[in-house]
């Protein structure tokens, strides 16, 4: 923990740890199951991040049984598919491709954004991937503030997986996420990340 910047932070130092510095991507979870109720304190947590015009498109898919899970497991590369059919609970993640359609509810302030989504689906579909990713950031953030680890998948066939779970096209997945406590495997070194001057730039 970098003590130079820490002190710049409203956010208790403990809390920085459970979020960023002691949190791990996980792919080894134990067998203790995830119960509901950590993820309505998830979502009702993160539903708050910011996205443009109050978007909300991420649609989340709990997959709790054991067919549900073979059905994605035949989509996922083979590194990924040992790791999600043992993990005690995998979300998921998809962009419901009409979100337009609950912005008159979602950002009343602007009257015309349904018709503007609606009439450019380019937009609408970089609008849904955009702020559907955002989303999908705040929903790992959410399940370490759970207590929780994630294990987020992007190794799988997405035309595979839409036609299995969308085949309505309504939806379009975005994200596995495999979900639990982690198992005790010891500290381990976190892989470099850039430096403040290598990302930052003032113009």
């Amino acid at each position: 923990m970098s003590t130079s910047t820490t002190h710049r932070l409203l956010l208790d130092p403990a809390a920085q740890d459970l979020l960023f510095r002691q949190a791990y991507t996980e792919d080894r979870f134990t067998g203790e199951a995830v119960p509901e109720d950590a993820l309505r304190a998830v979502h009702d947590l993160v539903r708050n991040g910011p996205t443009a015009f109050n978007q909300q498109p991420l649609r989340i898919h709990l997959l709790r049984s054991a067919a549900s899970r073979g059905r994605l497991a035949r989509h996922l590369s083979r590194s990924n598919r040992e790791k999600t059919l043992a993990a005690p609970l995998t979300a998921l993640l998809a962009v419901d491709n009409a979100f337009h359609l609950r912005l008159p509810e979602l950002f009343p302030a602007f009257p015309g954004a349904a018709a503007l989504y609606a009439e450019d689906p380019g937009l609408r579909e970089r609008s849904a991937l955009m702020n559907g990713s955002l989303q999908a950031a705040y929903f790992l953030v959410g399940i370490r503030a759970a207590g929780l680890a994630a294990g987020p998948v992007s190794g799988f066939d997405q035309s595979g997986v839409d036609r299995e779970f969308f085949p309505d096209a309504e939806q379009s997945a975005l994200l596995v996420v495999n979900i639990g406590r982690p198992a005790a495997t010891g500290p381990r070194p976190r892989a470099p990340r850039l430096a403040y001057d290598e990302v930052h730039r003032t113009l």
